[in-house]
């Protein structure tokens, strides 16, 4: 089939080289406009844009995928199907109704559970044992399309979201390259999702990502996890804010400390929470890059006693 494949972050780019070595013919791709990068905020293209450009393959970015010129182009291109992976900006019916095999989008999640912008930061804050990914057709409501295929991945104690996400990135590669050849075969039967278990996922706010000590050290791990890299964990400590970005380790056995306060020793920081303390792993104070926990609090001096605020 003739694909226009669209997909903007880093974790879309798996899935689009899975095209590129498939049977099918990747024409085009549609990607979220340059947008502001590093100190110098200077404009950068998205890394499904590098690769593209990298293939030698027509890259569009509309701001919006309503833009007529954008609907005119995708008509004049005629693509069989457009496989989407965190595009990142909704699909309206105009251009839906271009492609003769309509918009399939590779989600990470087992849909219906965590429809929405972050399923794998859920997933794992929600503390699922298992997650996976799903291949589904891509209708006017939010990722409520019929589906074509599913796979399961495992979701290991000390996983972060990315750690997951990367391994879903690969495998749901795979998943969408087989969806595709379904298609083309004529054998695709996409399932209408069921009613039940449905669970939404909206995009981490800051607030979300804010660690509550009084809350169970599983909570805390969970929500540490589900951070990392982005947008990260964080606690305040002096005023000042600090993220947590790296997993914290769960001492079951040590209760001693009240939630929020500190017991620094030469090589470790725990932390009280509302059930057992915590090892805090990796942390970034504000302004300054990531350290070890541990150089973190030699170099500001704290001592024992000395609480997280809020």
């Amino acid at each position: 089939m003739r694909l226009v494949f669209a997909g903007t972050p880093e974790v879309a780019v798996p899935a689009l080289d899975a095209l590129l070595a498939s049977r099918h013919e990747v024409v085009a791709v549609v990607t979220r406009p340059d947008a502001p990068s590093g100190r110098g905020r200077k404009l950068v293209a998205s890394p499904v844009a590098q690769r593209a450009e990298e293939a030698g393959i027509e890259v569009l970015k509309p701001a919006r995928p309503s833009e007529p010129e954008f609907m005119a182009r995708l008509a004049e291109i005629a693509p069989d199907c457009c496989p989407v992976v965190a595009y990142g900006a909704l699909i309206r019916p105009g251009a839906l109704e271009i492609p003769v095999h309509g918009w399939v989008n590779l989600h990470f999640s087992l849909l219906p559970a965590w429809r929405g912008a972050a399923p794998v930061q859920h997933s794992i804050m929600a503390g699922d044992e298992v997650t996976g990914a799903s291949t589904f057709r891509i209708q006017e409501g939010l990722d409520d399309g019929p589906v074509f295929g599913v796979l399961t991945e495992t979701v290991k104690p000390t996983d972060t979201s990315g750690d997951l996400l990367g391994r879903l990135a690969h495998a749901g590669a795979e998943l969408l390259v087989r969806t595709m050849d379904a298609i083309e075969d004529g054998t695709a039967r996409p399932e209408p999702q069921p009613v039940d278990g449905v669970s939404p996922a909206p995009k981490i706010t800051v607030e979300d990502a804010r660690i509550e000590w009084t809350h169970p050290a599983l909570r805390v791990d969970r929500v540490v996890r589900g951070c990392a890299p982005a947008p990260g964990a964080w606690t305040t400590f002096r005023g000042e804010r600090l993220k947590v970005t790296g997993p914290v380790r769960l001492l079951p056995g040590e209760v001693g400390l009240a939630a929020g306060e500190l017991a620094v020793s030469k090589n470790s920081v725990r932390v009280g929470t509302g059930s057992h303390e915590v090892e805090l792993g990796e942390v970034r104070p504000q302004g300054k890059k990531a350290m070890p926990a541990a150089d973190w609090a030699r170099g500001a001096r704290i001592e024992s006693g000395e609480r997280f605020e809020g």
